[in-house]
């Protein structure tokens, strides 16, 4: 069957909400992608900062099969080892106090408001406190997340969403400041931007708002679902700035392809927040994504991937430099660790779409920025390939 009898199936059955590129993919092994006609592309996009450990890595896939034998699903009326352990891993690893588990990111991020609601009610009983987000972040589709994300033409077609949310620029303390009342209860961000142009927060600008929260009793809550797990540099991006958040979300490669999330607090908050009856998940925190979370967190370690990152993103960074030199339609790169921007007056559309036809996976960020996000296992060897088939892509646009 080839990949048009693929798509048109698809096109039948799914509900029309991506516009797909036109490649059905079929395998993958290391940091490479096999479609369907036996094509190979070098995979920068990752399944959107999701596959850390790239494909088929052996470890990690034996560790699934095991559990899948042993148990998959018990319900989170009783308790599993797997989910224990990767709890314990986790705290460890971001050092948070508590966790809970989710099927996604969007899923994480309406918990972390929900906490955030709830800790503000418990203080002062009111139920009229307001979160402060940011213009141009990205949180998630679902009704509370979509209802912190600053781009109206996400928001626009769903309201009324969830009130009391006040919306700030992204690296204007005074603009966060403004936006500050008796009612605040949070503040929300992504430590670095992604879809909305991969913009990496100020160091200043991050820790004067942790200051004022920690001044005000005002709950940071800091939006690692892809920025964080190695991606930048550190395990998350936060633990590069002087500055932890008291609620924090992380997803995409928390699970290298399994679907799972996590929105994890401080003791404080989780004293003083969610007690039973107040949140809840049928399929969260199941065996088989504990077992996924657990492999991935001591695999970080074995492989010790967040020095990696180090090494090899400023590699790529160098090399980036050299493209934004060598043409005029590209006019700076931004971002932290291996999540790049690079900044085209070209169609960025155009720019992916060719680079698919080059055998190169890039996605976009925003309407003018190619964004890279691999998996964090690549090579030095990989960055001189993407290079390769960026150059050729752009001589052609």
């Amino acid at each position: 069957m080839n990949k048009e009898v693929y798509m048109e199936g698809a096109e039948e059955s799914l509900l029309h909400v991506y516009n797909r590129f036109p490649v059905v993919l079929d395998h993958g092994e290391g940091v490479y992608l096999y479609d369907t006609d036996g094509k190979k592309y070098l995979d920068f996009a990752a399944g959107i900062a999701v596959m850390a450990l790239g494909y088929g890595h052996e470890a990690y896939n034996q560790a699934l099969k095991e559990q899948i034998d042993k148990l998959t699903h018990t319900s989170n009326l009783y308790y599993n080892v797997p989910v224990m352990e990767a709890a314990r891993k986790f705290c460890n690893i971001s050092g948070m106090d508590r966790v809970f588990f989710t099927n996604s990111g969007a899923e994480a991020i309406e918990g972390a408001i929900k906490a955030a609601r709830k800790y503000a009610y418990i203080r002062d009983g009111h139920t009229d406190h307001e979160i402060i987000a940011m213009e141009h972040s990205f949180h998630g589709r679902t009704m509370g997340a979509l209802s912190v994300t600053g781009n109206a033409h996400y928001r626009e077609p769903f309201e009324p969403l969830l009130g009391g949310v006040r919306f700030a620029s992204y690296n204007d303390i005074d603009s966060v400041k403004a936006c500050i009342n008796g009612k605040t209860c949070a503040i929300i961000l992504e430590t670095v931007q992604g879809e909305g142009g991969i913009y990496p927060a100020d160091k200043e600008f991050l820790e004067e708002i942790g200051r004022i929260c920690r001044q005000r009793d005002i709950l940071l809550i800091l939006d690692e679902i892809q920025c964080g797990m190695g991606r930048c540099g550190t395990m998350f991006a936060w633990q590069a700035y002087d500055v932890k958040p008291d609620i924090m979300t992380s997803a995409k490669a928390l699970g290298c392809g399994v679907p799972v999330g996590i929105f994890a607090m401080t003791d404080q908050v989780a004293k003083q927040s969610l007690v039973p009856g107040d949140h809840g998940t049928t399929y969260g925190g199941n065996p088989f994504v504990g077992a996924a979370v657990s492999k991935v967190i001591d695999l970080f370690e074995e492989l010790q991937l967040v020095e990696h990152v180090r090494q090899v993103a400023a590699y790529m960074e160098e090399q980036l430099d050299q493209v934004v030199a060598d043409y005029d339609c590209i006019t700076g790169q931004r971002g932290r660790g291996l999540l790049r921007g690079l900044v085209t007056t070209r169609p960025v559309g155009a720019i992916t779409t060719e680079a698919l036809q080059e055998g190169l996976l890039v996605i976009s960020a925003g309407q003018d920025v190619i964004r890279m996000v691999p998996p964090l296992v690549i090579e030095r060897e990989h960055v001189d390939e993407m290079i390769q088939k960026l150059r050729r892509v752009l001589d052609r646009v």
